[in-house]
């Protein structure tokens, strides 16, 4: 059964003995990271908190409680897409892509299951007052300043919705987006929209600039967990992010309409701001931030929010989260985006075994991939073909290894690949886009990115020499001393 809202995630992760409430009382500005942080950085990840009793930055109590850390472990990722292993997401997406047409009437009966599976995916509108909209603000009603937004780090040009989705729509084609962009609050009523170029949101205030139409905006705090994790993935512009969360959820997300536009808000969201931008006004300075590469992003001239609504249910939960100096919490909603896609990521390059984005890399900085060697050159070519997928085409480093190799485990990968490089034959530049937030490249996001062949070596890649075999125990022994171990008093094997 999947979890419909932010409160019944909570309540299921307080069930599974894996939650804090926190009543001493916590200021929004500063303390909430620091404490955050250092639950985060506790082995596995540490537990989810929620703050009850959180002090605003003009000194009152926050009217509504703080969740974060909810997605910070392997154990709370799984949960809150409703699987027991993110990697069952994948293998259903495999074969999701292996819908060949059989032959007889049986076969295609059987496959009638599966085609009926994303039937169901699509979102439905409900009708009457959605939960989202039992409060509502109003014009002059309107004070962000009432929401306990955190200020993260003392660099930081102000507070910040950090764990928000974003909904606009393509003005051309009317199709929706769902995207995770901070968000600096400037006002009671104003905010400015970090959309990186990159982003698809972006893409849509472009078009509407062009137009020279007023864009509506709705930025949501709180829903269910599928739908949240779904505004962070990189889906490509075409895909509702919305028929992704309910193929996760195995059921339909509802929505409603939001109460000053036409756009569709998750009808179970704790709070809702609704707000427009016209591209006529100058744009905005947007931060410092300290962002999730460990250091902070610099200010910058971004859109400006008009909120002109802000709706919720009764007795909200604000959930946030921290980005920083690695490990975070999102390197849990990473890793879920890291194990669903592999199988998207094989369609295109069939070889790929495996990939694994570890936490100091903070996504775009250092991909290890695994793969099937089958020809010389093969790990060149695989190179080629990530920096031409979407997002990968961000990253910066590329490590390349055999099929046996584990990626996921860094040590492994690194000690491989380290074993099996020659820096001058193995390595290779190439130039191409970057992450905007990639302070260390020489043109903003534009600059250089290396890939390490770090496979076994073929004659035909100039290699004459014997390979050597890994150092591996015989099968044998290793049976015998997995007999002999609990005997022997030397703890764990």
């Amino acid at each position: 059964m999947s979890l419909d809202s932010l409160g019944e995630f909570i309540e299921a992760i307080e069930a599974a003995g894996d939650l804090v409430r926190v009543r001493e009382p916590v200021r929004a500005r500063l303390e909430v990271t620091e404490i955050a942080d250092r639950v985060m950085k506790q082995p596995g990840g540490g537990k989810a908190i929620v703050f009850e009793h959180v002090i605003l930055d003009d000194g009152t109590r926050s009217e509504y409680p703080v969740a974060i850390n909810l997605y910070g472990s392997m154990r709370r990722m799984a949960m809150a897409l409703g699987v027991a292993d993110l990697d069952d997401h994948g293998a259903r997406i495999t074969q999701l892509l292996d819908l060949k047409v059989p032959q007889g009437l049986l076969g295609k009966l059987a496959l009638l299951p599966r085609l009926l599976e994303v039937a169901k995916f699509p979102p439905r509108v409900k009708g009457g007052t959605p939960a989202c909209q039992a409060i509502v603000w109003r014009g002059s009603e309107v004070n962000l300043d009432r929401l306990p937004i955190i200020t993260c780090w003392p660099g930081d040009g102000g507070p910040y919705v950090t764990l928000p989705m974003v909904i606009s729509r393509d003005p051309k084609r009317g199709i929706r987006n769902v995207g995770m962009y901070r968000v600096q609050k400037l006002s009671r009523n104003t905010v400015a929209m970090h959309w990186q170029r990159h982003k698809v949101g972006a893409a849509h205030w472009r078009e509407m600039a062009e137009r020279g139409e007023r864009m509506p905006v709705a930025i949501v705090v709180g829903a269910d967990p599928a739908s949240i994790y779904s505004a962070s993935a990189p889906l490509p512009p075409t895909v509702d992010e919305f028929i992704f969360a309910g193929f996760l959820r195995r059921e339909p997300v509802h929505l409603a309409r939001a109460v000053t536009c036409d756009l569709e808000v998750p009808a179970e969201a704790e709070f809702v701001i609704e707000g427009w931008i016209d591209p006529r006004e100058p744009l905005v300075t947007e931060g410092p931030f300290g962002d999730h590469t460990g250091f902070y992003s610099e200010a910058d001239l971004y859109p400006l929010v008009h909120v002109e609504a802000v709706t919720m249910r009764r007795n909200p939960v604000y959930a946030t989260t921290i980005v920083g100096r690695p490990p975070m919490e999102d390197f849990y909603l990473g890793h879920a985006t890291e194990r669903i896609f592999l199988p998207l990521l094989k369609l295109t390059t069939p070889e790929i075994v495996d990939y694994h984005m570890p936490a100091e890399g903070v996504f775009h900085n250092l991909v290890f991939v695994s793969i099937r060697k089958e020809y010389p050159g093969q790990a060149f070519k695989v190179m080629n073909a990530l920096w031409g997928a979407g997002l990968m085409s961000l990253a910066k480093v590329l490590v390349v290894v055999d099929d046996w190799v584990n990626v996921r485990n860094p040590q492994e990968a690194w000690w491989v690949a380290l074993n099996n490089i020659d820096p001058e034959r193995d390595a290779r530049f190439t130039m191409g886009p970057m992450d905007v937030l990639d302070h260390s490249s020489r043109g903003f996001t534009y600059g250089s990115k290396l890939g390490l062949d770090g496979t076994r070596k073929w004659p035909e890649e100039g290699f004459a020499r014997n390979w050597p075999p890994v150092i591996e125990m015989d099968d044998a022994t290793r049976a015998r001393v997995d007999e002999l171990w609990p005997r022997l008093g030397l703890g764990p094997r």
